[in-house]
């Protein structure tokens, strides 16, 4: 069967398809082999390395779990503000006023241009030499204020590309209408690229939790990853604490993909019209309106020039 996209393929194509497929299956398994026989060689797939995460609760309860509440904590906090500060610059950066065009411009591309580990050192010593914050919560300040500056700036960035992306039809039909700007941008603009927007939106926010650990390795931040390298030294398996640690960030990451997933279905679904059609007893006429009736005659002499709906 023919598609819009490609055409059916034909013996030749489907037969190379299925060789195609058998050889990266075989490559495949051989990859997953040779680290297998690798790890077995050293001594890395021995039982007494992987039981302190299935036999007990002593690593989860005092490496792992303290490290992923501090890595939430850490990424939610950052989340909850950069999202509508990126809202905030992404519209200002569309807004006809240079004043307000202007700063919002410079401040989205310096931030951007910047890398999120230099902004977590200069507010690690931001906070410490002009702040009273206490050494034990400066680190998390200053990983917070980090990701909120640079992921913020992408944000707006993906805002504003996500409302030009829209056909100019929309914003001009809400303005014949007679609604004000702010009102297209409230109304109109942003409840149809916010689902649009939200895959970009998503994957930046799967930044924001793997960034985190950024601060873990440079700022002393007690996270996940942290954490890791303080329980590799107690117990001695790298290999072993490395796996379960990214197997934990996967999950977290697929999580938050996978709600984004249905929270875009759901917009969707809630965009489609479910409302009853007008009859004409429902629809009153206002001849004068917009120019008044197109007809020559007196009164009622024509078609009306709009409608009023109830």
């Amino acid at each position: 069967m023919s598609s819009v996209l490609y055409d059916a393929q034909g013996p030749r194509a489907k037969r190379r398809n299925i060789l195609f497929t058998g050889v990266f299956v075989v490559a495949l398994a051989a990859v997953v082999w040779w680290v297998y026989t690798s790890l077995d060689d050293k001594n890395q797939l021995e039982w007494a390395l992987w039981k302190p995460f299935f036999s007990g609760t002593e690593a989860w309860s005092t490496y792992i779990w303290p490290g992923l509440q501090n890595t939430l904590k850490a990424a939610a906090l950052a989340m909850v503000i950069a999202l509508p500060l990126g809202a905030v610059l992404g519209i200002a950066r569309l807004s006809d006023h240079v004043w307000v065009r202007v700063p919002a411009a410079i401040v989205v591309e310096f931030f951007r241009s910047i890398p999120v580990l230099v902004l977590m050192i200069f507010g690690q010593a931001l906070y410490a030499n002009y702040t009273n914050v206490s050494s034990d919560d400066r680190p998390l300040y200053a990983v917070v204020t980090g990701l909120v500056l640079y992921n913020a700036a992408v944000l707006a960035e993906i805002v504003r590309a996500g409302i030009l992306a829209l056909p100019k039809g929309q914003s001009e039909a809400a303005m014949a209408i007679g609604m004000r700007k702010g009102q297209v941008m409230r109304l109109i603009l942003l409840p149809q690229s916010v689902t649009a927007m939200l895959p970009a939106i998503v994957s930046q926010l799967v930044v924001i939790v793997k960034d985190t650990a950024l601060g873990g390795a440079v700022l002393t931040f007690p996270e996940l990853l942290a954490s890791t390298n303080t329980m590799i030294g107690y117990y001695g398996n790298t290999i072993a604490s490395f796996t379960v640690i990214a197997v934990i960030y996967i999950a977290l990451n697929f999580s938050l993909t996978t709600f984004a997933s249905w929270l875009e279905g759901r917009l969707r679904r809630s965009k489609k019209s479910t409302g009853a059609v007008l009859g004409e007893d429902a629809v009153e006429v206002n001849p004068v309106a917009v120019g008044g009736s197109f007809g020559t005659g007196g009164e009622g002499g024509g078609t009306s020039g709009s409608r009023t709906y109830p």
